[in-house]
């Protein structure tokens, strides 16, 4: 094969591959928008687009996205707002609806995805019979960080297992579905006004519901913040129960889906010294010369 043959080769597989749309829903979140963005920008593939929603800040948080637009005018940042109604839920549904890509991916404000993110997500969806992907996640303000991203992922995986495959459940820190699996998913999807419920979760039952597959991806990378551990030990437990309260919503009644539950009430409280320890040591200012 010549060297003509080639060039021609791997420009047609470019052009097959899937164009992804990165969608930030984002309220009061001017200490993490500019990271997650510039994680964003630097790809190995760059991104088809990449939407911020910003949802009734009453911080610096869109006056940050712009400033971002005017520092990287060759990147496709788009700044839209969802001014009718406050939550994460009609926030993302806007964004969602609003992506002109092939695959919509999905990452929180505090999300710093790996910089082959977006090429991991396309070939994930090389395979036509996947339509929605997920993969696990690093705490970057952790200790021990690879150690972390190893144990999501096996924890990931047994969930799997413990589900033997018959549910499959998206993360929202990172995650990815076809625009045309979102088509027909969106209408369906719970408004949850009180607030009670995983909207991953839910989007992955939906799925669930019309047979459309969801795929775990350990090389599909994305770091996220573990400011969870701040909340007090009441605010914690009423999000972990959002799990139970998402699957009631769906007659789900599989005891072994309760497995996360256990997980995440178990790890508070180490986790939550982990954290502190970890906050001081890295506050400590850098001593020189031995002093």
């Amino acid at each position: 094969m010549s060297a003509d043959q080639s060039s021609e080769d791997a420009l047609n597989d470019a052009a097959e591959l899937p164009r992804v749309s990165i969608v930030i829903p984002a309220y009061n979140e001017e200490s993490v928008i500019r990271q997650c963005l510039i994680a964003a920008i630097y790809q190995s593939v760059p991104a088809h687009e990449i939407i911020v929603v910003d949802n009734l800040s009453k911080d610096r948080t869109a006056d940050i996205v712009r400033q971002m637009q005017l520092e990287y005018p060759e990147s496709p940042i788009v700044l839209l707002s969802q001014d009718k109604e406050q939550g994460l839920i009609p926030t993302r549904n806007y964004g969602m609806d609003n992506a002109t890509g092939d695959i919509l991916g999905r990452i929180d404000a505090d999300s710093v995805v790996e910089p082959d993110w977006v090429e991991q997500v396309q070939r994930a969806f090389l395979d036509t019979s996947v339509q929605a992907a997920t993969g696990p996640v690093v705490y970057y303000d952790m200790p021990m960080r690879r150690f972390g991203l190893k144990a999501d992922d096996k924890m990931r995986q047994l969930m799997l297992k413990l589900a033997k495959h018959q549910y499959h459940f998206l993360f929202g820190s990172n995650m990815a579905l076809r625009s045309s699996a979102w088509q027909v998913i969106r209408s369906e999807t719970c408004r949850d006004e009180k607030d009670e419920m995983h909207e991953d979760i839910d989007l992955s039952l939906h799925l669930a519901d019309h047979d459309l597959k969801i795929s775990y991806c350990p090389q599909m990378v994305s770091g996220m913040s573990a400011r969870r551990l701040e909340d007090s030990p009441r605010d914690y437990r009423f999000y972990v129960t959002r799990f139970d309260r998402t699957y009631k919503a769906h007659n789900v009644k599989k005891m072994a889906l309760k497995a996360p539950m256990v997980v995440f009430f178990s790890v508070y409280f180490p986790a939550k010294l982990l954290r502190a320890i970890h906050t001081v040591n890295t506050a400590q200012p850098v001593r020189r010369g031995g002093q």
